[in-house]
């Protein structure tokens, strides 16, 4: 690939101050029609009844993968960054079941 062609290619995002400061969530919901993947991430403050969604993303199927993909990798390279940082005690260990028995369907 020429370099015309990677300057092209290339997107320019924008944070803005209010979405830098993200947003804390302890639980996230998935969902999915035929078309589409839904994920609602809440938080959950111990002690009370109700918990809020604080935010909804919709994904195609296709960037549903490619965001499982993305988060292996991620949590991949963290881990070995601990290993190799000395820190062995950094590490999700086995994987964490999912809570509850929330229907996947839409």
């Amino acid at each position: 690939m020429d370099n015309n062609n990677q300057k092209q290619n290339q997107i320019q995002v924008e944070l803005t101050d209010e979405v830098a400061q993200g947003t804390y969530s302890n639980l996230a919901i998935i969902a999915h029609s035929s078309s589409e993947f839904i994920i609602d991430f809440i938080c959950v403050v111990p002690g009370t009844q109700k918990a809020k969604v604080k935010s909804r993303i919709i994904l195609t199927p296709d960037n549903a993968k490619r965001l499982l993909f993305a988060l292996q990798d991620n949590i991949q390279k963290f881990e070995d960054m601990a290993k190799n940082g000395g820190n062995n005690n950094i590490s999700f260990g086995e994987l964490i079941p999912p809570i509850g028995s929330i229907p996947g369907e839409a």
